[in-house]
C-alpha cells in the first residue's frame, strides 16, 4: 500500500450544515499500550454528505455515464451511511435534502440521457434513483472492480451485486421516508 492519503477538497457543496467530529485511529483499540493522536475537525454533516452523494448517483442513473474513475465510491459511501446509526436521521432530514436539491439546481445543471434538464427536487422528495441499469450498471461495475483491484476500500468490500442490493434497499427506504 502506498504511503499516501488523498483528501478531497471539492467546492461542490456549501459545507453547511457542519459539525465537529471526533476522529481516532482504528488500531488504537487493539494496541492499548500505544498512545495515538485524536482530532476534532469541523466536517460536513452526515446528512449533507448523504444527499450530495445520493443526488450525484441519481444524476449518473439519469445520464448513464461515468464522470471519472473511482466514481463508484459514492455508492460504497451511501451503503456505508445506510449501515450506520445515522441513516434514519439522515433520510428524514428534509431541510438538508431540499437545500442540496436547491443548491445543485442553481450551480450544477445537468441533463439526462435524452437531453432534458434533471430536476433534483424529485430525487430528494420520494423519487430517488441510485441503482443503474443496462450499460450504466456495466460501467459502474467496471469502475467498482478497478477500485477493488486498487484496494481503495478499507476492509472487506462487498461484491458489486451486494453493493447494489444495499443501494436498492437504501433507495426504497429513502423514497418511502420522503413520500
Amino acid at each position: 500500500m502506498a504511503p499516501v492519503v488523498t483528501l478531497e477538497f471539492g467546492a461542490r457543496a456549501t459545507g453547511e450544515p457542519h459539525q465537529v467530529f471526533q476522529v481516532t485511529c482504528d488500531i488504537a483499540a487493539h494496541l492499548a499500550d500505544v498512545s495515538f493522536p485524536t482530532a476534532s475537525p469541523l466536517v460536513m454533516s452526515v446528512a449533507r454528505t448523504f444527499w450530495e452523494k445520493a443526488t450525484a448517483a441519481h444524476v449518473f442513473c439519469a445520464q448513464g455515464r461515468i464522470r471519472s474513475e473511482r466514481y463508484a465510491r459514492h455508492w460504497h459511501d451511501l451503503a456505508a451511511i445506510a449501515r450506520s446509526p445515522h441513516f434514519a436521521t439522515v433520510i428524514a432530514d428534509r431541510t438538508v435534502a431540499t437545500a442540496v436539491a436547491r443548491h445543485k439546481s442553481y450551480f450544477f445543471i445537468e441533463k439526462d440521457a435524452d437531453g432534458q434538464v434533471i430536476d433534483y427536487m424529485p430525487a430528494t422528495a420520494g423519487h430517488l434513483k441510485i441503482v443503474p441499469q443496462g450499460e450504466a450498471r456495466t460501467a459502474l461495475a467496471k469502475d467498482y472492480a478497478a477500485m477493488q483491484a486498487d484496494e481503495v476500500m478499507v476492509g472487506n468490500a462487498v461484491s458489486f451485486d451486494e453493493l447494489l442490493e444495499a443501494c436498492a434497499d437504501l433507495e426504497a427506504k429513502a423514497n418511502r421516508t420522503a413520500a
